[in-house]
């Protein structure tokens, strides 16, 4: 299994002439270094998508030892998060939400673009508003298909990802509806379709598309709910739903998705299921930025000295700090600078 992200930070920066704040990727070129490919492919495809639930790309910088990735910033945190702190969550709020991710990802589908690693770590608030989108981030593993062309490199978060890609077939952008699938099926238990601590089993369980619909967690939830996920989980990538199919279906369409309050049990599940040691650090910027906004709106001022925050993993690592720290000469234009006091 291939994985996305090679060492990079992860600055809170402002434009000077707008003042308008920004999540600037910093990667050492010495971490690209026979990767070049990915990043290119990544950057390529940001070039050719704006969406208004897609993180976009604003610009890009180099130096002679990194190269930097000026990024529309998301202040309102994960999705995750912001279940678990809801006190009211329902059918309805999960169906809105993969509505706006089914709308996102036929544009890119449209687009000849399979994003090839959909997960909630990758769902990212706009704003702290409770009416905030949602926006899709991390096209690190994103592909631009050909004409009439199929994938077969196997790669993913392996909860995720698609049979067709765990039994190493060629593939197509069925795989990203499958993730939706499994992306839906989270959002009304809080719990994945697939587990095991062993991963040979779990890609067995993935492989013959084997999951439950358990009692008692599933009890409340509407036979729509659960017809729209079986149609999007479906093994046979040839009679699964498209993006397009999806969208129609009377649970994210119509009117059948229900109103009735899951938070209690779901925000336990998410919870028990989901670590906060597992998610990624855009939570911590988003919470930066929140920092940030309400500062400015109480008339004081918080220093990016007051909330550095430092995350690292076998394969990413993240931290906001001022950016003249990591940026050096970089910036020799000055469009850039620092938020400090």
């Amino acid at each position: 299994m291939c994985c996305s992200g090679a060492f990079s930070e992860v600055v809170l920066a402002e434009e000077k002439r707008t003042r308008r704040l920004v999540a600037i990727k910093c990667i050492p070129k010495k971490a690209l270094e026979g990767k070049e490919n990915s990043i290119e492919n990544e950057i390529a495809v940001l070039h050719k998508i704006k969406h208004a639930n897609i993180v976009s790309l604003e610009d890009i910088y180099e130096s002679k030892s990194h190269l930097y990735l000026v990024m529309q910033l998301v202040s309102g945190g994960e999705l995750f998060d912001r279940i678990v702190e809801k006190g009211f969550y329902t059918e309805k709020d999960a169906s809105k939400l993969i509505q706006q991710i089914l709308d996102a990802v036929k544009y890119l589908h449209d687009m000849g673009i399979v994003h090839r690693d959909l997960k909630p770590e990758n769902l990212l608030y706009y704003s702290m508003d409770e009416d905030s989108k949602i926006m899709i981030s991390d096209f690190g593993l994103s592909k631009i298909e050909g004409s009439g062309s199929v994938m077969s490199t196997a790669c993913g978060t392996p909860g995720y990802v698609a049979p067709e890609v765990l039994a190493q077939k060629p593939y197509s952008k069925a795989v990203d509806c499958w993730s939706i699938g499994v992306i839906a099926y989270i959002l009304l238990c809080g719990y994945p379709p697939f587990y095991d601590e062993n991963d040979a089993k779990l890609f067995e369980q993935i492989l013959k598309a084997e999951y439950e619909f358990d009692s008692p967690y599933w009890d409340d939830i509407s036979d729509s709910a659960k017809d729209f996920i079986m149609h999007l989980m479906e093994r046979d990538p040839s009679l699964r739903y498209t993006c397009e199919q999806a969208l129609q279906h009377p649970w994210i369409a119509g009117d059948t998705a229900l109103d009735k309050n899951i938070h209690e049990s779901v925000s336990a599940q998410i919870k028990k299921n989901f670590a906060k040691s597992k998610w990624k650090v855009s939570a911590w910027l988003g919470a930066a930025a929140y920092l940030y906004f309400h500062s400015v709106q109480s008339n004081l001022f918080i220093s990016p000295h007051s909330f550095s925050f430092h995350f690292e993993s076998s394969i990413f690592s993240a931290s906001l700090f001022p950016v003249e720290e990591l940026f050096g000469a970089a910036c020799t234009d000055g469009i850039w600078q620092a938020k400090s006091s």
